[in-house]
C-alpha cells in the first residue's frame, strides 16, 4: 500500500462513480484525483466571531469530515479568490512574497497523500497509504486531515524584473516561506473556528516526509496542520 501512484486527471463523474458519498474517508481501490466542490463563500461565521473563536485543539476525533468542508478549509487556506493580481499571476486567498506562491498544501488522508492542485481545485494523488502519522503528533495518526506545509524555493524568481535584490538569499527566502506559512495557518485556523472544527498547527515528520512524497531537493518540508472534530 505504500507505493507511489501519479495518476492522470479523470472526468469529475468517473470520480464521483468511484469516490461515493461526500465522506473524505471512504476506501477505493486506488488513488484517484479528487475534485472539490465549489467552497461555500457565504456561509460561517462573521470574521469577528471567527476570530473570538479560533484556538488550538490538540484533542481531535477521527470522525470524517465531508468534501465540502475539506473544499471549504484548503480554499479558505490558499486557493484562488480572483483572477489577476500581482507579478501576473492569480491572486490567492493568504498572500506571498513576492506572488511567488511558494507553499504546497500536501494533503494526508487515510487512502493516501495528495496535493492540493488550486487552479482546477483538486486533490492530486502523491502516494497511496496512510502517512497521517508523519504530521508527529497524537491525534494526527487517526484525525481525518492533516495539512503538510511544503515551500517549493524554485519559485522564487530570481530574473532581472525581481525587485527584491535580496530573494535569493536562502536566509531571505526562510523569512519569506516561514511567513507565508503562517498566514496560510491562520486562514485554516479561522475556517475551522467558523465549521466548529478543530485545528492544531504543530511540527512534523521532515526526514521520512521527504521520501515518501517524492519532494525535490528544492522543496523543505516545513510544519503540519491536524484538522477535525474535536473530541
Amino acid at each position: 500500500m505504500n507505493r507511489r501512484k501519479f495518476i492522470k486527471t479523470v472526468p469529475a463523474a468517473a470520480l464521483l462513480a468511484t469516490s461515493g458519498d461526500s465522506l473524505i474517508g471512504s476506501s477505493i481501490p486506488e488513488l484517484k484525483p479528487i475534485a472539490l466542490p465549489n467552497p461555500d463563500k457565504e456561509g460561517g461565521m462573521a470574521v469577528m466571531s471567527c476570530i473570538s473563536q479560533r484556538k488550538t485543539t490538540r484533542t481531535i476525533s477521527s470522525k470524517e469530515i465531508s468534501l465540502q468542508l475539506l473544499s471549504n478549509i484548503l480554499w479558505a487556506g490558499f486557493g484562488i479568490n480572483r483572477e489577476s493580481a500581482g507579478f501576473n499571476k492569480k491572486g490567492r486567498t493568504a498572500p506571498s512574497a513576492s506572488n511567488s506562491q511558494e507553499i504546497d498544501l500536501y494533503i494526508a488522508l487515510a487512502r493516501g497523500v495528495y496535493i492540493y492542485e488550486p487552479t482546477g481545485h483538486q486533490l492530486i494523488p502523491v502516494a497511496e497509504g496512510d502517512f497521517r502519522a508523519r504530521s508527529g503528533r497524537r491525534a494526527a495518526a487517526t484525525a481525518p486531515l492533516n495539512i503538510f506545509f511544503i515551500a517549493e524555493t524554485a519559485r522564487y524568481d530570481l530574473g532581472p524584473s525581481q525587485p527584491d535584490r535580496f530573494i535569493g538569499d536562502p536566509e531571505v527566502q526562510k523569512s519569506y516561506y516561514y511567513t507565508d506559512t503562517g498566514f496560510i495557518a491562520q486562514n485554516i485556523y479561522l475556517c475551522a473556528a467558523s465549521n466548529g472544527l478543530a485545528a492544531w498547527f504543530h511540527n512534523c515528520d521532515k526526514v521520512n516526509t521527504v521520501k515518501e512524497f517524492g519532494l525535490k531537493p528544492t522543496q523543505k518540508v516545513l510544519f503540519a496542520q491536524t484538522v477535525g472534530y474535536p473530541e
